[in-house]
Parts: C-alpha cells; structure tokens; sequence
C-alpha cells in the first residue's frame, strides 16, 4: 500500500477553482485504480505551517551549538516540533500530488513556506564531504497540477516567466525524486470558446497520468 499526499494551496474548492477541478479528477482517477492506497489531503491554507522566523533560526543555532531541546524558548520548540512533523508526513509519503494556482507568476506563498518545512538536512537531503549534497527521497515520484490565466507552461511565448512550477521541479530535484510531471491548465483568463478544450484536455491528461501514477 501506498500513502499519497495530494497537497492544495488554492483558497477555492473544485467548482471554482480550474487547478482544484483537475486535481479532484485527478485523486478520484487514482483511487479507483489505487483501491489499497491512502491518499491524506493537505489543505495549506487550513494548515500550521511555521514561517522560518526568528524563533525557527534561533531554535536550529542553539541546538546545533549542543542546547538540547528543552531549554528551547516554548516559541521556538512550538515551531521546530510543527516542523519536523510536516517534514516526517513527507518522508514518510510514496508519491506527491501538488496543486496550485499561478498567482503572479508563481504560486500562492502558502506553498512557499511548506517547501520550507520540508527541505530539512537529514530528512529530505544531506551534504556529504566528498560528493556535496544529494537528495534523499529517489524512491518518490510527484504530480504537479497548475492552472493559470495566460500559457505559462514550457514551449509556451512566455515560459520563461513561469516561476511556479519551475521552481517546484527544482525542489524535487533538490530532494532527489526522480519522477515529477506537471499538468497545465491554462488560458483560461482569455474565456475564448476553446476554454471546455481545455478543461476536457487537462482532466483526460490527469487521469491517464493518476491511472498510472
């Protein structure tokens, strides 16, 4: 059995979200052919998800100067513990389903400070004298569902303005999973007669990629 987390930062649900529409087609298609899987929904904006602040920086300087965790400040053992909690859950995951929204060429910062949480030296990465730093999550794979108003996705005229899923790719290199795809929802800001297309085409796309995820 495998344990997904299909993780939204997206404050719509599915009927109003188009990243949120795909996504939900997306977690049914994978149950279906998936029966003994868990999948764990991760809502970012219900979540508690530290900032890296003070306390957090702070907290990780004491103890590597040998301060054991007790005599932490309750701020910063709050906030390290939450950490080391959401890092652990992905860890712990098979397979990642991400779903955002483009929101100013990238995504909601929600989904920033998540990424933060989880790429912890020891957990999900490490540097070695010799060889420098190796990710440590290569039996992983990952999903990447992005809608967006205008055409963002790679070949697109403004891809190179893309920073969402561009830099979601770098962090699972940077973890080591080998496996990532993304799933484009776009153009749908220009309401055109080509928008249901679209829709059909990114929810076939993502059941043909969940049925064998």
């Amino acid at each position: 059995m495998a344990t997904v987390l299909y993780i939204t930062a997206n404050p719509h649900d599915h009927e109003k979200s188009y990243s949120m529409l795909v996504g939900n087609e997306f977690v049914q298609a994978y149950r279906s052919a998936n029966l003994n899987d868990e999948v764990i929904h991760l809502d970012l904006y219900k979540m508690d998800i530290p900032q890296l602040d003070t306390d957090v920086f702070n907290g990780w300087d004491k103890l590597k100067a040998g301060t054991t965790f007790e005599k932490l400040t309750e701020a910063e053992k709050t906030k390290l513990s939450r950490i080391n909690e959401l890092a652990d859950q992905f860890v712990a995951a098979d397979k990642y389903v991400f779903v955002t929204p483009v929101w100013n060429y990238s995504y909601p910062p929600v989904m920033k400070s998540y990424i933060d949480s989880i790429c912890i030296a020891g957990k999900t990465f490490e540097y070695l004298p010799d060889t420098g730093r190796i990710g440590l999550l290569s039996d992983k794979k990952a999903v990447h569902i992005q809608a967006s108003g205008s055409f963002l996705s790679p070949g697109s005229d403004d891809a190179d303005l893309e920073m969402g899923h561009r830099h979601l790719k770098v962090i699972m290199d940077f973890v080591g999973i080998p496996s990532f795809e993304g799933i484009f929802v776009e153009g749908m800001a220009a309401k055109t007669d080509q928008e249901p297309e679209i829709k059909v085409k990114a929810i076939q796309q993502a059941c043909e990629i969940a049925i064998n995820f």
